[in-house]
């Protein structure tokens, strides 16, 4: 195995907003650092989303430091955001280093070994922004390995025409399925089930609304449960592009079937089958935080406890190891948020730093 001779001030895992983020703020401080991504190309998450999601459609990229993001157009956001990110490393001439799969995290006395195949990295600090795009969550309903028709997730979404005249089944209650479903409907013969009711918003998610379903999210982390998504707790809207499928009946919703068939799915109460001929599982993610396993942070309750003190947003620092900053995670699980952790994991990491140099003084 290589080892860097180097010991570094901090580390940052993934390159994305939040990664970007940090990377500019640790630079800022003068603490040296690299940051290493798994993908060949800048653009974090954003390059694997699906060609037909534009910028108008949405919620927003906010600025990194320093640089304004691009703004609402028709150009495809998997192309536009990469871009963005792209010209953002060379303009700041940020340590990125890729592509580079990380492996584990381990604490080897005052320092974090980092370990991606054959290299390996020591650091005093870490900056976790791994996200949750690599890890797609699908959940197990009787049967499901029996559907002969075709089963995809929200991170294989091809395109409305893929779908063209056939039966699809949208599971999921968040943005991405009334997004498809948006697309779908007109196309294609849509049928949409989630576990709870939709909660419709009709009013403008306006800064207040923003900081609610934000500290909803921080109080899980604080308690060491897992987080919920921020999109998740903000309530549904539809845009002007989804009131045609409104208009088809797209957002009827059934409640959560009972098991899966070869050729459908079927509720206890009934006993009508539901012929279906796909299966868009818009079911959501898992932070990707697997490579930190040998650091024990997770809580019994199945989460990673952050220290909550200020600024709900940014709270990053886990509390059974502050060497670690997770951003990206929690209640800073959007580019907003992203971007104020970015700040808070870079005073962090000076803090610790500096604690960790009077300390050997």
């Amino acid at each position: 195995m290589h080892v860097h001779d180097q010991i570094l001030d901090s580390l940052v895992i993934g390159a994305g907003q939040a990664g970007l983020s940090a990377s500019r703020h640790l630079a800022r401080r003068g603490i040296d650092h690299v940051v290493l991504d798994a993908d060949e190309r800048p653009g974090g998450a954003w390059q694997h989303r699906w060609d037909s999601l534009r910028m108008a459609d949405v919620h927003g990229v906010a600025d990194l430091p320093d640089a304004v993001a691009p703004g609402r157009s028709d150009g495809r956001a998997n192309v536009v955001v990469p871009a963005y990110f792209s010209d953002y490393e060379r303009r700041f001439d940020l340590p990125v280093v890729r592509p580079v799969l990380v492996d584990s995290v381990s604490s080897e006395g005052g320092l974090l070994a980092v370990t991606a195949g054959e290299r390996a990295w020591r650091t005093r600090t870490l900056v976790n922004a791994t996200g949750t795009w690599t890890q797609p969550f699908v959940p197990h309903y009787p049967g499901i390995e029996t559907f002969a028709g075709e089963q995809l997730h929200t991170v294989d979404y091809p395109g409305p025409q893929h779908f063209a005249g056939r039966r699809v089944l949208v599971v999921g209650g968040g943005a991405s399925a009334v997004q498809f479903l948006g697309e779908l409907a007109p196309v294609a013969d849509t049928l949409w089930v989630t576990r709870r009711p939709p909660v419709w918003r009709t009013d403008d998610f306006d800064p207040e609304a923003g900081l609610a379903a934000v500290t909803l999210v921080a109080d899980r982390v604080r308690r060491g449960l897992p987080p919920t998504s921020v999109v998740g707790v903000t309530g549904l809207a539809l845009r002007p592009q989804e009131r045609e499928a409104e208009r088809l009946g797209a957002y009827r919703r059934r409640p959560m079937f009972d098991r899966i068939e070869p050729t459908g799915v079927r509720w206890d109460a009934g006993a009508v089958l539901e012929r279906v001929d796909v299966i868009l599982w818009a079911t959501g993610f898992r932070p990707a935080v697997g490579h930190l396993a040998p650091l024990r942070l997770r809580t019994p309750a199945g989460g990673i406890q952050l220290d909550v003190g200020g600024a709900v947003q940014s709270a990053v620092t886990a509390v059974r190891d502050p060497r670690v900053q997770l951003v990206g995670y929690g209640p800073s699980a959007s580019t907003i948020g992203a971007n104020r952790a970015g700040r808070a994991a870079a005073v962090a990491v000076a803090r610790v730093l500096a604690e960790d140099d009077d300390l050997s003084a």
